[in-house]
């Protein structure tokens, strides 16, 4: 039986933020971590566990510190000698973003390497979440490994959230995204997909096929498309929602991953999706008006209540 608790599984790096001149602002941020790190926020007092694999560096020791100090813990998550995180740096023009990563041997990679650890941290949670980027970073032994202890707490009564976050330079091929991705949805109670990803991956003209598509195997769909309304597929209906517009955003990072995270909370707490959709894009529209990926509980929270 699921219990009360929220899991997400993935990599959380180093982030390195621009500024003016050469001085660079260090902090911790991750497509799957950004979720969580909202949907804690928005989710009262749920456990929430972040299910990763850590370094012993200092930098591994100052991330985990750092989600200690926020309420989130890492549960049974391995912690690897001599293994550290990844990194990687945002570059701003404008509002929007570009990246450069430093991530081929970061600690996150073998986070199913101990499959009774990864099994206990899914146990007895409300929510499991996980994206794209989890699958890419991890070979196909352990991919197997992963999607075997997802279905698990799917089977014991957690409800599965993916996120299929489709990023090209991590996958050997296309056709290799395309399987893991396919094999995911298949343990997937909500989907929340991008329509620009979808359409680069899977060749959808206009978001209604994603949403059709995807509906064909998961109850459940919500496909961001930035300022252009959501779409939702549920109950064998398509339902748009308007965006909200932001006039002047400072830094889209982690828009659309706070997006999910306050979706997920709003659905947890009952809401229906019309109305978690509606509270989601309220998130989304005050992160972008905050530097770096990770706003200020407050801010999320405020948004949220509307």
């Amino acid at each position: 039986m699921a219990g009360n608790g929220i899991a997400s599984i993935g990599e959380c790096m180093l982030e390195l933020s621009g500024q003016t001149g050469p001085n660079w602002r260090m902090g911790f941020a991750g497509d799957t971590f950004n979720t969580l790190w909202a949907l804690h926020a928005l989710s009262g007092d749920r456990p929430a566990t972040y299910v990763s694999a850590f370094g012993d560096d200092p930098f591994s020791q100052g991330q985990i510190g750092f989600f200690a100090e926020n309420g989130i813990g890492i549960g049974s998550s391995p912690v690897i000698a001599g293994a550290r995180p990844g990194l990687y740096a945002i570059t701003l023009t404008g509002a929007e973003r570009a990246f450069t990563y430093w991530r081929s041997d970061a600690a996150a990679r073998q986070l199913a390497s101990d499959s009774p650890a990864l099994l206990k941290n899914l146990e007895n949670q409300a929510l499991v979440y996980f994206s794209g980027i989890t699958l890419a970073i991890l070979d196909d032994t352990a991919r197997k490994t992963l999607l075997s202890a997802v279905a698990k707490a799917r089977a014991a009564g957690s409800t599965v959230a993916f996120d299929p976050n489709y990023r090209p330079r991590l996958w050997r091929s296309r056709e290799d995204a395309q399987a893991a991705i396919v094999e995911a949805l298949a343990v997937t109670d909500i989907a929340l997909p991008t329509f620009p990803d979808e359409q680069m991956l899977f060749g959808d003209e206009v978001p209604q096929a994603t949403a059709e598509r995807l509906g064909k195997v998961v109850k459940e769909v919500v496909v961001k498309n930035g300022e252009e309304p959501a779409l939702i597929a549920a109950g064998g209906a398509l339902q748009p929602v308007p965006a909200q517009h932001v006039a002047a955003p400072v830094d889209t990072t982690g828009a659309g991953d706070s997006f999910n995270g306050a979706y997920l909370a709003a659905r947890l707490a009952g809401h229906a999706p019309v109305q978690a959709v509606q509270s989601a894009h309220r998130v989304a529209a005050a992160v972008v008006q905050v530097r770096g990926a990770l706003a200020p509980f407050e801010t999320l929270r405020r948004a949220f209540a509307g």
